[in-house]
């Protein structure tokens, strides 16, 4: 019997250390459907790559020496740059972590966690979940921008959200609930209505930005 077809996630790594990057990219090798199609030591490097390839997703070091991750989300969304971002980082305050999620990255991966763990945040992010370090997703919630007022959340739709942040499944959040998947479905539509947004990373974005007083 035919093995079913499956697209491989076409990845570029770009981090200023070698060493890192270049360990990363052979340890993604060995995962199927999985391809480091580059692994970049600059932002000039990435942004060049990413104008002759294809790259379904991004692993992002935030420190470049004299650069930070921010300056490449810039350039890279100036050059029409859609796809999904997962920073890999060794540490960043909560004030950058909330500016990072602000700017569109679907994840923050940290460096002291187990490599393991790396592949499934990637394919995590590919399936539209969102991945971040819960310390420091919790610091990032507890500071920052006064809250103004806004459509206010149901108890059900804060409990959904809680573990949207997590990076939870549909799936998983029906059994930790305690109902159905389209009962999940159904809440999470109506957070993106009331929020206006179209993805649980903008979910998240948003909830961090404009609806703190609610978590």
């Amino acid at each position: 019997m035919p093995e079913p077809i499956t697209q491989t996630i076409s990845i570029l790594v770009l981090d200023d250390h070698a060493l890192f990057r270049e360990s990363v990219a052979r340890l993604l090798a060995t995962e199927p459907g999985f391809q480091v199609v580059a692994h970049c030591g600059s932002i000039d490097e990435a942004i060049k790559a990413l104008k002759q390839m294809r790259v379904d997703i991004v692993l992002l070091d935030f420190d470049l020496g004299r650069q930070t991750g921010t300056e490449f989300m810039r350039l890279a969304r100036q050059q029409g740059f859609t796809s999904k971002v997962l920073v890999v980082t060794a540490g960043v305050d909560e004030k950058e972590a909330a500016q990072l999620i602000h700017i569109g990255v679907s994840g923050i991966f940290m460096k002291h966690n187990s490599a393991a763990l790396l592949p499934q945040g990637i394919r995590d992010v590919m399936a539209g979940k969102v991945w971040f370090d819960q310390e420091l997703l919790q610091s990032a919630m507890a500071g920052g921008l006064d809250p103004r007022p806004h459509p206010r959340f149901t108890q059900r739709e804060r409990q959904v959200l809680s573990y949207v942040f997590e990076g939870l499944a549909n799936k998983e959040i029906a059994e930790k609930v305690g109902v159905s998947e389209s009962s999940v479905k159904a809440t999470l539509q109506q957070l993106f209505s009331k929020t206006g947004v179209h993805s649980r990373s903008q979910l998240v974005r948003i909830a961090l930005e404009q609806y703190k007083d609610q978590l």
